[in-house]
């Protein structure tokens, strides 16, 4: 079984109300044809993030996007699997929560950060404390609308490329250095592109908490930075770099990598496939890989 664990599709009316999405982010009928394509058995949507907050603001992006994607999620329940938006405020955010857990929703869809505001602020508390008790993950795509970095470079080419992922880089250390890991020990984040450039500063992360440690300049997180970093799950986001595949599993560990196309903002899904079965892991691994570690994740 393939289970792509990154796929978007958004709504006519944010698409409308966005900058850069074009009609084939709303045309599930041809993302159906693209998974039969590739021999795809199930695909979970995620919220690609926007600016259309700025003409709709955040609540009403939220209703409008759920309420679309349980009406997709209910027409094609052997094929879909939604992850719900929700706005920033804490109490708009609990009040849409609770309606979204009666629409079908088996996951919830977050930005890296949102106007600078990361995931490790208090104001996500009583959601990750809901998540936890009903064991519902959340899987965090990058945040594209004023990532890291984007008040000194703006550039159509870096701030994709280099600011989308460092956003997801920085979301994951703020996690760790507030200790969400250790306050909400059951709660399961997933990391879209293998949780940006944290598998080659594993090390570093550990050497430099270690250092400043000794001299009393950091807190005590109680265990390693890298301890932590076990506990999260990545996609791969088309990936299909072997070395960078294998980086990660050092990371994370095979039963925590979830494939995921980025649909349809990756074209190239056939090699991001072949690239997991070609790795030099087990074959069990790759099965997990390309579907039964979501499938267990959202159980």
């Amino acid at each position: 079984m393939i289970f792509d664990a990154h796929t978007h599709w958004l709504p006519k009316k944010i698409i409308e109300s966005a900058h850069f999405f074009s009609n084939i982010w709303g045309d599930i009928e041809k993302q159906i044809e693209v998974m039969d394509k590739f021999k795809i058995d199930k695909s979970l949507l995620i919220y690609p993030t926007s600016d259309a907050y700025k003409k709709l603001g955040f609540k009403e992006v939220a209703r409008v996007y759920n309420n679309a994607i349980a009406e997709i999620i209910n027409k094609y329940p052997e094929r879909f699997i939604g992850a719900a938006i929700l706005p920033i405020d804490k109490k708009e955010m609990i009040e849409e929560f609770e309606r979204i857990k009666k629409l079908g929703f088996k996951a919830i869809s977050l930005a890296t950060s949102f106007d600078g505001i990361y995931l490790d602020d208090e104001r996500f508390y009583p959601l990750y404390e809901r998540l936890e008790a009903l064991n519902m993950p959340v899987f965090v795509h990058p945040q594209i609308i004023n990532p890291i970095g984007y008040e000194r470079i703006k550039d159509p080419l870096l701030t994709p490329v280099i600011e989308f992922v460092f956003d997801t880089t920085m979301c994951i250390g703020k996690l760790i250095v507030a200790g969400i890991f250790k306050k909400f020990k059951d709660l399961k984040f997933v990391f879209a592109h293998l949780g940006g450039v944290m598998p080659f500063i594993k090390e570093r992360f550990d050497s430099i908490y270690k250092m400043l440690r000794k001299r009393n300049i950091v807190k005590d997180l109680f265990a390693m930075p890298s301890e932590y970093l076990k506990r999260i799950y990545v996609d791969t986001s088309g990936a299909t770099s072997h070395s960078a595949l294998m980086c990660t599993i050092e990371m994370v560990g095979a039963n925590h990598i979830l494939w995921g196309s980025d649909y349809p903002g990756n074209p190239d899904i056939s090699n991001s496939i072949k690239a997991i079965k070609r790795l030099n892991i087990s074959e069990e691994e790759k099965k997990n890989i390309l579907g039964e570690n979501i499938k267990r994740l959202l159980k």
